[in-house]
């Protein structure tokens, strides 16, 4: 029989839907951990080049910045769930695609750019529908941050198997099998939508046009200070997150003299500080506190890039890696959380959407100025200031911390989100 502490740190997979989705996924997201390290590595091996790596990074990331609003207004008019098996099923293809051509030998880089467009096109109109599908898949929302919480200790612990998968295929195969690999993890989250049991009519059809709702949700986003400043803060980390990450494989080769194990090792240290910081907020058992929750862990992931930037042996870097991987799943996690529990239903879509274009459509920015100035100042510093950025940029989140709670605070009260006695907090509802 399960503990309490147990019970409470998994209660959102008593919903059947939510679990089903829980077992596909983690399967299909060591696949694509899979390829993000072979994908990189190939890279840097076929070209040599850290500024080719930050302009992959960007061709994967550009499609989700510029169509994610428009999708986040298509996802709260469509069925969620028939969108997921579509953005599925494509990209299965498209891993499919990549292993084809990486096993027969005719990969290029220009095959590679022109195949991470593709998976962003996807991403673009999956990753809003995902984050919005959530609230579908578990009834009471009392387990949704919860839900939000083990969605990211999902995303995480398949990373810290994923990368050591990763780069031990690489070593002894290839990174074509690496690509093949994660087409067939795929087939395992597409059976767990398809044996769900949806209610339909989740889709809304409305006669305003496209650009007419896309105003409304811009609008509701920029007025809403909560979901305004938390967007913000967001989109600055996850810029300023991706150097290391894209910067990595080149880290590894030149820093550390390391080769793809090492390289697997390094992203497996990520993901289990990151695996941490999940379960510790699917304990949390109230949504009250976040907003120190991401100040801290702001500060934290900063803090830790700045030291990582100048480890220089492996062992130092394996040490620093959890508390990055910690601070930056923290970050992400809890401001999932809050938008998810301050947004109007009708409106999910939408300002999941800006979610998707602060987290993913900063991304690609940040991978071209890794990729820029990786090539002028090397790896080292600007992984450096990226850190600095995040720390400030921590620093002025908390100095909003009161302001923010005076928002909350009556949000929350009139949606019965949190009990009486918890919403007593003295103003900290953040």
């Amino acid at each position: 029989m399960p503990s309490p502490a147990a019970s409470r740190v998994t209660r959102a997979l008593r919903h059947r839907n939510y679990r089903l989705f829980f077992g596909g996924q983690t399967l299909s997201l060591i696949g694509t951990w899979i390829t993000r390290v072979a994908t990189s590595w190939l890279v840097y091996r076929l070209t040599g080049s850290e500024l080719l790596l930050g302009v992959v990074g960007f061709c994967g990331q550009i499609p989700t910045m510029l169509l994610a609003p428009f999708a986040g207004v298509l996802v709260d008019r469509w069925d969620r769930h028939r969108l997921l098996v579509v953005t599925q099923v494509l990209s299965m293809l498209q891993s499919l695609g990549l292993g084809i051509l990486t096993l027969d030998r005719l990969v290029t880089v220009r095959w590679v750019l022109i195949l991470q467009v593709a998976q962003g096109l996807i991403n673009a109109f999956d990753t809003p529908a995902r984050q919005a599908f959530v609230v579908e898949m578990v009834e009471d929302r009392a387990d949704l941050p919860n839900a939000i919480a083990l969605n990211s200790s999902m995303v995480n612990g398949s990373r810290i198997l994923g990368p050591s998968i990763g780069g031990a295929l690489i070593a002894g195969f290839g990174e074509g099998w690496c690509f093949m690999v994660d087409a067939v993890s795929y087939l395992f989250v597409i059976a767990s939508l398809l044996m769900m049991r949806v209610r339909r009519g989740t889709a809304h059809h409305v006669k305003a046009r496209v650009l007419e709702e896309l105003r409304a949700g811009f609008e509701y986003v920029s007025a809403s200070l909560p979901i305004r400043t938390a967007l913000t803060v967001l989109a600055i980390v996850s810029t300023m997150a991706m150097p290391y990450t894209v910067l990595m494989p080149a880290f590894v080769a030149n820093v550390l003299h390391g080769g793809p194990n090492t390289l697997g090792m390094l992203m497996t240290a990520s993901g289990v500080g990151a695996l941490a910081g999940g379960l510790y907020l699917a304990a949390r058992h109230t949504v009250v506190g976040l907003g120190r929750v991401v100040t801290y862990s702001t500060l934290a992931f900063g803090a830790g890039l700045i030291g990582f930037a100048f480890a220089r042996s492996l062992w130092l870097a394996l040490a620093l890696l959890p508390i990055v991987g910690a601070g930056f799943m923290v970050q992400m996690a809890a401001t999932n959380t809050v938008l998810q529990t301050l947004v109007e239903d009708r409106l999910r879509g939408r300002v999941m959407a800006f979610y998707t274009m602060a987290f993913f459509g900063t991304a690609p920015i940040g991978s071209l100025l890794a990729g820029v100035a990786a090539d002028r100042i090397g790896s080292p510093w600007t992984i450096a200031i990226c850190g600095i950025v995040c720390v400030l940029s921590g620093i002025w989140f908390g100095s909003r911390l009161p302001a923010l709670r005076a928002v909350v605070h009556p949000i929350y009260i009139a949606r019965g989100i949190l009990p009486v006695p918890a919403v007593d907090t003295g103003g900290k509802t953040l």
